[in-house]
């Protein structure tokens, strides 16, 4: 039997980043239709027109985001808390203050533990010389608790080869496809999370999907495994669905009782959602920019270590590199194993 009154909000997703409730603190999708790439694997494309450094206008259906020469985000700190990157199509290059570097690509995840303090970049390097190079992105970022907010920095890569998928069949045929990026689901169980993280704790019940509908699909969301737990989906592909039989369109936000599993039956085109779930830190939240501790008081103080000591330093010369063109999937770790999917 539905029970309609398991829906608890609805509001339209409106341009990122996208409403997060506690655990999580800041959601961004991004989507850019890149055309080729130039000798250096930025944009084979007149720049004129764009706020360089500070391109977020998406122009022509992508942006620069904060690069000059490639799409990305040069090098920045972040402290307290963490992020978690969805790689669904193109390329990422990462580079860190720990010595750690990495490309990883559609179906892969990185989980970067900030801790008490890191500095890395998310460069978008333009492989493709020929034809276009779309790309697109979930990053999340996770809060920590007061207890590990300086907690040793980690760096985590989920390769997509690892990361389990539920394939589900209704009567009529139909199929559902959920990515388990964290959390468990039918059997399926995400890929470790770092030690210090808040999915590491037992009662954390956190969870990351991604869902994929196909039309007219049927499917039940199961209930979460505890009380108190809090759940939201990111209804962002499609047109229209329902949940415990109340209609939503596209592009929704929905928050839903945890403890009560929800029907969903898709409408006549296919559809996506992320979920995001997870038991509250219930902490108190002070945040600037890219720090997010406790007090402010925390916050002043994080300004200064950075000041102080760059959280290590920058050991790659520039501050947006990328690796060369035809170099595949791979991460060198801060203990300098190399690992390859």
């Amino acid at each position: 039997m539905a029970h309609s009154s398991n829906i608890l909000s609805v509001a339209p997703l409106a341009a990122p980043p996208w409403p997060t409730i506690d655990p999580f603190l800041f959601c961004v999708h991004h989507v850019d239709a890149y055309p080729r790439g130039n000798a250096q694997m930025g944009p084979d494309a007149a720049l004129s027109g764009r706020h360089l450094g500070q391109d977020f206008g998406g122009k022509d259906g992508w942006s620069m985001y904060h690069g000059t020469t490639v799409p990305g985000f040069p090098a920045h700190p972040h402290r307290g808390f963490e992020t978690v990157t969805i790689a669904r199509q193109g390329y990422i290059d990462h580079s860190d203050s720990l010595g750690a570097t990495a490309r990883f690509g559609p179906g892969d995840v990185q989980w970067l533990t900030a801790g008490k303090g890191i500095v890395h970049c998310e460069m978008f390097p333009l492989r493709n010389a020929d034809a276009p190079n779309p790309a697109e992105l979930f990053q999340i970022w996770l809060n920590l608790p007061a207890k590990n907010k300086m907690a040793e920095p980690h760096f985590t890569m989920f390769w997509g080869e690892k990361v389990q998928t539920v394939h589900h069949v209704d009567a009529q045929g139909r199929t559902t496809d959920v990515v388990v990026v964290a959390g468990a689901l039918e059997g399926a169980k995400g890929l470790p999370p770092p030690p210090d993280s808040w999915a590491s704790e037992a009662d954390a019940d956190l969870a990351i999907f991604t869902i994929r509908m196909a039309p007219g699909a049927h499917w039940t969301l199961p209930p979460a495994a505890h009380t108190g737990t809090r759940r939201q989906l990111y209804f962002f592909k499609g047109h229209s669905i329902a949940m415990d039989g109340r209609g939503i369109g596209a592009p929704s936000v929905v928050e839903v009782r945890a403890q009560h599993r929800l029907e969903l039956v898709n409408g006549d085109q296919e559809s996506e959602m992320l979920l995001l779930q997870g038991h509250p830190i219930a902490e108190p939240v002070a945040q600037y920019g890219p720090f997010v501790m406790n007090t402010q008081a925390e916050i002043h103080q994080a300004f200064a270590d950075y000041r102080r000591t760059e959280f290590g330093g920058w050991p790659w010369g520039a501050s947006d590199p990328v690796h060369a063109r035809d170099k595949g999937r791979f991460a060198r770790h801060t203990d300098g194993r190399v690992e390859e999917p």
